[in-house]
């Protein structure tokens, strides 16, 4: 069964007994992926590294392919 069959099948089960309806399959995805982000620059911090942007990071993995990871000291 897919996700979205699933949600058809709560959406209707909700909408007989009076219930919430539930969230739409992926509604939340970029909100997770902002928060794993957040946590991960909130540990480089904690652990003396640079918290570097994301998109800074991917630019540069992009446009330096070959240069050597930048790691704590």
């Amino acid at each position: 069964m897919t996700a979205i069959e699933q949600y058809l099948i709560d959406t209707y089960r909700a909408a007989q007994l009076g219930a919430p309806m539930p969230p739409p399959p992926g509604r939340d995805d970029v909100a997770v992926l902002r928060s794993a982000r957040t946590y991960a620059q909130f540990r480089a911090v904690v652990d003396g590294r640079e918290a570097r942007h994301p998109w800074r990071a991917a630019l540069h993995r992009l446009t330096h392919p070959h240069a050597a990871p930048q790691c704590g000291p």
